[in-house]
């Protein structure tokens, strides 16, 4: 007579070779794409990644002036002409890099630049157009932020370019450079120019 031994403890069934390759498989897909996608996006120029507002028109919103300045910044002035909007504060390190070449595009009369001042405290934002020069034609302090998130501000320095019918047309992330300036902006705006109406 024959006995059958019962084996002790959990009974565990043996996959199949297949089975567990596809098992121990999967996870080292899913790792690799995670990996892929992450090579693509630390290989992006946050300069680059365009913003959802292109072609609309421009946000609605009113701001009163920065402490010191008589025009504040509201969406109705931004139609009419083609302009850059140029989002800064007193406490950006970008700003202060970019700051000659917005007092030298005023100076040059080559486009109006405006202003969006982001979550700066009210002394700090006036002392620091007071002490390195004001290149806006207007200014809107935007005290809470909520303003730039309307636009789809990431951070600070940010620069668009409006057109005429008040349509962001171009955003710039981060410090505008010369070669920015001349090689990007620049040529936009004067396209720009070209399609107004006279």
């Amino acid at each position: 007579m024959t006995t059958h031994v019962q084996p002790s403890g959990p009974q565990v069934a043996s996959r199949p070779p297949r089975a567990r390759q596809m098992a121990l498989l999967i996870p080292l897909l899913v790792f690799g794409g995670m990996a892929v996608f992450l090579a693509i996006g630390l290989g992006l120029d946050p300069r680059e990644i365009p913003s959802v507002l292109i072609g609309k028109p421009v946000p609605t919103f009113s701001l009163p002036p920065v402490r010191g300045r008589s025009l504040g910044l509201a969406s109705a002035n931004l139609k009419g002409e083609v302009s850059l909007v140029n989002v800064f504060a007193s406490w950006c390190v970008a700003c202060r890099e970019e700051h000659p070449l917005l007092m030298q595009i005023k100076h040059d009369g080559v486009v109006p630049v405006h202003g969006l001042n982001y979550e700066d405290p009210p002394a700090d934002a006036a002392r620091w157009l007071d002490e390195m020069g004001d290149p806006y034609t207007r200014t809107g302090a935007d005290l809470d932020g909520r303003v730039a998130i309307e636009w789809g501000v990431y951070g600070v320095p940010e620069t668009f370019v409006v057109d005429a019918e008040g349509r962001i047309a171009y955003k710039h992330t981060g410090t505008i450079t010369p070669a920015v300036w001349t090689s990007t902006l620049l040529p936009l705006i004067r396209t720009l120019r070209g399609r107004e109406s006279p």
